[in-house]
């Protein structure tokens, strides 16, 4: 399966997109503005209730080049985690392991009181990378021509970039990952995608 533009993944594309043309045009993508649209930060969830700060924060992003990273990413992977489980599950898995990851980064800024704020989308991201690697695994090692090989090798090669630069949310991308990882086993079901389908449409020719 090729990377392609999805229903509901280029939805989310399209929003994240959406919301960064906004803050631009309402003045600055990275000082007041984007606090005022929801980014994350643990004084204002934890004594100021503010949760809806979990949710908004997977939309928001630091700049152009922020954004750009991760929905080239989100593009080439998320369209093969919505083909395997459908546009309805996929929906609900991206906004879920989004949020576990921001509850991961969320107990452990408020842990060390640290005086920081995060946003983006690259939670739900690793959250769609912990989704495909259990997909894998549950499929022998491949998936719709996913290696189990190169799933590691992503999976290191995007740690190890995020744990030797600054300004990057670790604990989002691990939790995401974890959150994703086993969400999968709630949400997948074998038998779908490309292989799938054309094993029910073999059976159903044979049973004619």
């Amino acid at each position: 399966m090729e990377p392609k533009f999805t229903p509901v993944n280029t939805v989310f594309i399209v929003i994240n997109a959406a919301i960064s043309a906004l803050m631009a045009l309402a003045g600055n993508m990275i000082a007041d503005v984007i606090y005022l649209f929801g980014v994350m930060d643990w004084n204002s969830i934890i004594n100021g209730g503010e949760y809806y700060r979990l949710l908004t924060s997977m939309f928001l992003h630091f700049g152009f080049n922020h954004l750009f990273q991760n929905m080239v990413f989100l593009f080439f992977i998320g369209c093969y985690l919505e083909e395997a489980l459908g546009s309805v599950k996929y929906f609900f898995f991206y906004l879920l392991a989004g949020l576990g990851a921001n509850c991961a980064s969320l107990f452990v800024d408020y842990s060390m009181q640290s005086n920081t704020v995060s946003a983006g989308a690259s939670g739900a991201i690793f959250g769609i990378v912990g989704g495909l690697l259990c997909i894998v695994l549950l499929n022998r090692g491949r998936y719709e021509g996913i290696g189990l090989p190169g799933m590691l090798l992503m999976i290191v090669g995007s740690l190890y970039y995020g744990f030797t630069s600054s300004g990057v949310d670790n604990v989002a991308h691990v939790g995401g990952l974890v959150s994703g990882f086993l969400l999968c086993f709630l949400f997948y079901r074998k038998g779908r995608g490309r292989k799938g389908r054309q094993q029910a449409g073999h059976k159903a020719f044979d049973a004619e």
